[in-house]
């Protein structure tokens, strides 16, 4: 089921949610035309409740065990609209060797919402949509591809505040040579 704008695609992004479907990640995540679990899914539920929204690509956490999380890679390429996107639990765990081949990583782990340049790539660490974890902020995140160019940004739920590399949680980076420089909306 696609809403998006014709040529566009946005990409649903959650993690850490360690068995917990709350109905705000859910709402947040609406209009996905695919949706990324970046691992510590926590029950087989979870990953039924996103397939409701949009096919889903799921990695297997730390904290991910039975016989439903063995049938989770513990990363994977997917290619969408164009764009590479790596998902991996734990970005510690990156070979940064073969980073340059992707154009996106998507990773959990930390809890700790992040968009950062990485030399190249786009790292997303959409934070934890699962139970609150000591003061840190419960979200998601979008990636918006459109026109040679990726977008992500921060989506707070549960009235969580998010403060993501300082005031701007929003980072374009425009897609055909590996090395560019991203270019966080509003700044010069």
């Amino acid at each position: 089921m696609r809403r998006s704008n014709k040529g566009d695609s946005i990409v649903g992004v959650i993690s850490d949610t360690h068995g917990l479907v709350r109905p705000e990640a859910l709402a947040a995540l609406a209009g996905s035309d695919h949706v990324i679990h970046g691992g510590d899914v926590g029950a087989r539920d979870v990953l039924d409740a996103l397939a409701r929204i949009a096919p889903v690509t799921a990695v297997r956490g730390n904290n991910d065990r039975g016989p439903w999380a063995e049938r989770l890679p513990i990363r994977t390429t997917i290619e969408i609209g164009g764009v590479r996107i790596h998902v991996i639990h734990d970005a510690r765990e990156l070979d940064l060797d073969r980073a340059g081949e992707v154009d996106v990583v998507v990773a959990g782990h930390s809890h700790r919402p992040e968009i950062a340049d990485r030399d190249g790539f786009l790292l997303v660490n959409p934070g934890s949509a699962g139970p609150r974890r000591f003061r840190l902020p419960i979200a998601v995140a979008r990636l918006r591809i459109r026109a040679g160019a990726t977008s992500a940004e921060i989506v707070p739920i549960a009235g969580s505040a998010v403060v993501v590399n300082g005031p701007c949680t929003t980072v374009t980076a425009p897609l055909g040579g590996r090395g560019e420089k991203l270019r966080r909306r509003g700044s010069r």
